[in-house]
């Protein structure tokens, strides 16, 4: 690769890029530590915690938006070099984070239960569920607000301070889950409710720590000064809206993609959600150097250099391409080995087989397309990366996979073909964009 990127700027991309993939590791260390406190409870407990977990994302992922506007803004004031203008977009997301977050937090835990109750029939589980879901909506504006965070430190360079936190919040998270689950520490025993309740609890001190830290290293950025706000409120929206959208329907998208596995049968649907989970791996470093990418890229258009632009959205997407597709050849080389990580079904892991061939084998295209999402979104070309995922996830793919592998019985195979397929097109029509597209005119 070093013949490709020059080591000056693979440095200044693995700069930004590795605090924000070694973030996004932890959190998926974090979910595993939470799995093991809860399944000391039960079954019942495990999946009143899973189904709680997923609806809580659900729910809150068009916030999720947020970080990608105050990215796209931020990096757009340091490349243009109005230093004291770049926490502009942070003051007005984190003014949306209040004016929505908090209201949604009042709505989320007053019909918890009753939502619950539609996602499960089984007593038992809305039960428990209902009380960890209440517990996890009460974070909603810090989770806001933190996503809010996360986009400006990522958009100034300084994504270390994104995970110097984030570890700091898990700290505090496993602390509190073994405090508040069992009632260790002094602290009531809450059960499953302990564990959103701890979840919320650490999410709160991150965004304690992130204004503290904010007071420090952004005060010269404009943090926390209104003077502004009104001019940059509607440009943060503009771009946060549509990349709450995409988040909002990407995920109801897997939402609809598990259930047509389902359809096909549980033991597809088990072995899918494997696979989604190994895919995570290949993932994970995809979105964090995309991250990256879209600083650079953000930066170099503020600078008005737009070759430069060009050539840090392709370097990037290139070193996405090797790095997600080395991780899916380690996959695919040891499919079996790592099947047998996730699960002893030996008819699991037969069915599962071919599929993460095939989809391991995808990942030097889906890498080019996971980059450049993350970069199309971080410059401002929100609309056009939502069109065409959109387009590809939900006007191509989910309904040629229920016809193949539900109507017409294909089943497994059909499924996975469809999603290495979708993945592979979507890498192309993004491709195509960043290179004939007039992204490079894109406001923020």
């Amino acid at each position: 690769m070093r013949f490709l990127i020059r080591r000056e700027r693979l440095s200044k991309i693995l700069k930004i890029a590795v605090p924000i993939v070694l973030g996004m590791i932890s959190q998926n260390v974090l979910n595993l530590v939470d799995i093991g406190f809860v399944g000391q409870l039960g079954d019942a407990s495990q999946a009143a915690v899973g189904m709680g977990s997923f609806a809580n994302w659900l729910l809150v992922s068009f916030l999720l938006g947020l970080g990608s506007g105050v990215q796209a803004t931020a990096a757009r004031r340091l490349g243009e070099g109005k230093l004291g203008e770049t926490a502009g977009g942070l003051n007005a997301a984190l003014s949306i984070a209040l004016a929505i977050g908090v209201p949604a937090a009042f709505v989320g835990i007053t019909f918890a239960e009753p939502l619950f109750g539609f996602l499960n029939d089984d007593p038992t589980v809305v039960s428990l569920g209902a009380g960890y879901l209440a517990a996890r909506f009460a974070g909603t504006p810090f989770t806001a607000a933190n996503v809010a965070f996360r986009g400006y430190w990522n958009g100034t360079n300084r994504s270390a301070v994104y995970l110097f936190t984030i570890v700091i919040m898990h700290i505090v998270n496993i602390v509190l889950d073994w405090g508040l689950i069992f009632g260790n520490l002094g602290l009531p025993k809450m059960g499953v409710a302990g564990a959103g309740w701890a979840t919320s609890i650490s999410v709160a001190v991150g965004t304690c720590l992130y204004i503290g830290l904010g007071l420090t290293l952004a005060r010269g950025g404009g943090f926390l000064k209104l003077a502004g706000l009104a001019k940059t409120l509607p440009t943060v929206l503009r771009l946060s809206i549509p990349a709450g959208l995409q988040q909002l329907l990407f995920s109801a998208g897997f939402v609809m993609f598990f259930y047509i596995a389902g359809q096909v049968g549980t033991r597809t649907l088990a072995a899918s959600t494997i696979l989604i989970n190994l895919a995570l791996v290949c993932v994970l470093p995809g979105v964090g150097l995309g991250l990256a990418g879209a600083s650079l890229v953000g930066q170099a258009l503020g600078r008005k250099d737009l070759a430069d632009a060009r050539r840090w959205g392709w370097e990037v997407a290139a070193l996405g391409s090797l790095v997600m597709g080395s991780l899916g050849l380690v996959l695919l080389l040891g499919n079996r080995v790592w099947l047998g990580i996730l699960t002893d079904s030996e008819e699991t892991i037969a069915l599962a087989v071919v599929p993460l061939m095939i989809f391991a084998g995808a990942q030097f295209l889906d890498g080019v397309g996971v980059v450049l999402t993350n970069v199309l979104v971080g410059v401002g070309d929100v609309m056009w990366a939502f069109a065409l995922n959109f387009t590809a996830q939900w006007v191509l793919f989910l309904p040629v996979a229920w016809f193949f592998a539900v109507h017409l019985e294909y089943g497994m195979i059909a499924l996975w073909v469809g999603m290495a397929g979708y993945r592979a097109v979507l890498a192309g029509l993004l491709a195509a964009r960043f290179h004939f597209g007039s992204w490079t005119k894109a406001r923020a």
